[in-house]
This record gives structure tokens, C-alpha cells and sequence, in this order.
């Protein structure tokens, strides 16, 4: 099967978190979305089921843009804050700090 380019996971974020993890998610900082540009994702999608939420994004190279996004000190001050509202962590600076799901479909 042809690879999308696409990464997606998912998060619980904690019952008490939610109506913060949504808002700093509807007003981003733009710094945060600069970076992540910067990084090279793009097309990045963030669904929401109850406080389950699914993000998939395009990406040419993973480990350089979570390289790249370990060293950013405004990503490192929003995932200071976010990090607290999931359900177990997240930190770039780990070997895989995301762990993106299998693709098993791609139409093009």
C-alpha cells in the first residue's frame, strides 16, 4: 500500500482538563503554529469525541519535525501546560513521543 504521508493518534485529556484543552486549542498561540509549520506539518486536523480526541497531520519527515519541535521553547512551554491534561504524557524529547497509528486505508 502506498503511504498517505499522513501521522495520526489519539489522547484521552482528563475530564477536568477538557473545556481548557479545547480553548487553547480553538485560540492557538501563533508561535506554536509557527513552529509547527516550521517543523514541517502541515494539513494538521484535531477531531474531538467526548474527551477522546484524534489528530492526524501531513508530514514529510517525523523525526526531524519532533526533532526540531523538542527544541522549540514555545512548544516546550504549551506541552508544559497540555502535558498535564492528558491521560499518561507527551515530551518530544523522548525517543517516540507520540506513538502514531498504523495506516491500514489510503484512497487517493
Amino acid at each position: 500500500m502506498k503511504n498517505s504521508g499522513k501521522f495520526a493518534w489519539t489522547w484521552t485529556i482528563k475530564e477536568e482538563a477538557l473545556d481548557e484543552y479545547v480553548r487553547m486549542h480553538l485560540e492557538p498561540w501563533p508561535e506554536i503554529m509557527e513552529e509547527h509549520s516550521k517543523a514541517g506539518i502541515r494539513d494538521y486536523s484535531i477531531f474531538q469525541n467526548g474527551n477522546q480526541f484524534f489528530y492526524v497531520f501531513h508530514c514529510d519527515d517525523l523525526d526531524k519535525a519532533f526533532a526540531y519541535l523538542a527544541e522549540s521553547e514555545a512548544c516546550n512551554r504549551w506541552n508544559a501546560i497540555t502535558s498535564k491534561m492528558v491521560v499518561g504524557s507527551f515530551d518530544f524529547r523522548e525517543a517516540v513521543p507520540i506513538t502514531p497509528m498504523r495506516e491500514v486505508f489510503y484512497l487517493e
